[in-house]
């Protein structure tokens, strides 16, 4: 089990599974199943650095399960990457893309390495290094790769074309987050902050609060939390009032206009020292007293000493795995209305299966047609966890947890695998 010392990610992806399991009278044979991956991959590669020599690289492909269809999810290129860190996240892919319905399994990659140390040319060779090693796995049909840390849309594209050149044909449905050229998708950018702000808009109805003028605290300040930032106020007509990054940030009860704040930290680094605020810290802005608050960073943020100190109405989990057990429960009995992050940030999987979808079939859709079939996917996703919560009288991650280990339970059933 996990504790508050270690906050080991996979222990705390299967104890978050384990209340769900007993809340379903989970069959214990399935239960054992999901409780670990179906395949690990290490690889360790050769990449020749711009000097002349050759350095081992390590990498990691997990698969947790594939009873729905073939595995999704991203790869992280990160100096402190660890297996234990990637399981977690593909196990929570697991649940996001059967939270949100869609016919993909959970899967994580991961190279260790850190990139602002690596010339443009040694990242092409890391990520043509790393496609070779994986080839034999991935695939549209077997497993589908996505960005995440310190990844890119070229980076994506330098992947295709490897996986492409080992095949001997061109395969753009193997990676998704492709630029718009080699078959991306509309609307990827902002889908998980698009996403998020769909599910908003349904708690606040539950909530009976007024989005218009609402005031939302922005924790992480990279693709989701700009976006998310952006589009409270473009759609929500919601005022962002705090934005911090990892050096900190600032709070501005008049506001804050996301454009400006993005400015900003492009010019100077960080979101310190933006004009017409207050000078805030990355703990002191998940306790403002806001309407909303976004955690947008990295995880293990709310913890058990602060979650009693947040006083937002809305919590909505951009990040992945922003809150620990024993925070959701503090939260819970406060009665937070928490969207957890499998489900509030689910809208990045959902264009990118959207984008797979159109690799596949060759035809390409409207930026309309993507944001209106993100949001019906969204918004279906949202009540089905209400209702679950309201049936069981569970917190909202537990609710999530059980609609999507339920889907993934019939699946394997449905298949003969218990």
């Amino acid at each position: 089990m996990a504790n508050g010392s270690t906050l080991n990610p996979f222990e705390i992806s299967q104890q978050q599974l384990d209340k769900s399991a007993e809340k379903l009278n989970l069959d214990p044979q399935v239960h054992a199943l999901l409780r670990e991956p179906m395949r690990v991959l290490e690889v360790h590669f050769p990449v020749r650095m711009d000097d002349g020599t050759t350095k081992a690289f390590t990498g990691f492909r997990v698969q947790y399960n594939d009873a729905r269809g073939p595995t999704k999810g991203g790869l992280r290129f990160a100096p402190d990457e660890t297996l234990d860190t990637v399981k977690a996240l593909a196990a929570w892919m697991t649940w996001k893309c059967a939270v949100v319905d869609i016919p993909y399994g959970g899967g994580k990659g991961g190279v260790i390495c850190n990139p602002k140390e690596l010339s443009v040319a040694e990242l092409e060779r890391v990520a043509r290094g790393y496609i070779r090693a994986v080839g034999r796995f991935i695939g549209p049909e077997k497993d589908i790769p996505a960005p995440d840390v310190y990844t890119t849309p070229q980076i994506m594209a330098w992947m295709m074309d490897e996986y492409s050149k080992l095949t001997g044909y061109n395969v753009p449905g193997v990676i998704t987050g492709k630029p718009i050229p080699l078959g991306g998708s509309l609307g990827r950018g902002d889908a998980t902050a698009r996403g998020a702000l769909y599910t908003i808009l349904e708690a606040a109805k539950v909530l009976k609060l007024n989005l218009k003028g609402a005031t939302v605290a922005v924790q992480g300040y990279g693709n989701a939390g700009y976006h998310a930032a952006k589009l409270m106020g473009e759609l929500a007509g919601s005022k962002v009032v705090a934005v911090t990054d990892s050096r900190g940030g600032v709070y501005a009860p008049a506001g804050i206009d996301p454009e400006v704040a993005l400015a900003h930290k492009e010019k100077t680094g960080s979101l310190s020292g933006l004009a017409g605020g207050k000078a805030i810290t990355n703990q002191e802005i998940l306790e403002l007293e806001v309407d909303v608050l976004i955690p947008a960073a990295i995880e293990n943020v709310i913890t058990a000493k602060n979650a009693g100190s947040i006083k937002a109405k809305i919590i909505a989990e951009a990040a992945n795995g922003p809150t620990t057990p024993e925070a959701d429960e503090i939260l819970y009995k406060n009665k937070k209305y928490l969207i957890p992050d499998f489900l509030c940030n689910s809208g990045g999987v959902t264009v990118s299966y959207f984008e797979w979808v159109q690799n596949v079939g060759g035809y390409y859709w409207s930026l309309e047609d993507v944001h209106a079939r993100l949001k019906d996917k969204i918004t279906r996703a949202f009540h089905d966890v209400q209702r679950m919560a309201e049936e069981h009288r569970v917190d909202n991650r537990t609710a999530a947890y059980m609609v999507s280990v339920q889907r993934v339970a019939e699946a394997m059933k449905l298949r003969g695998w218990v």
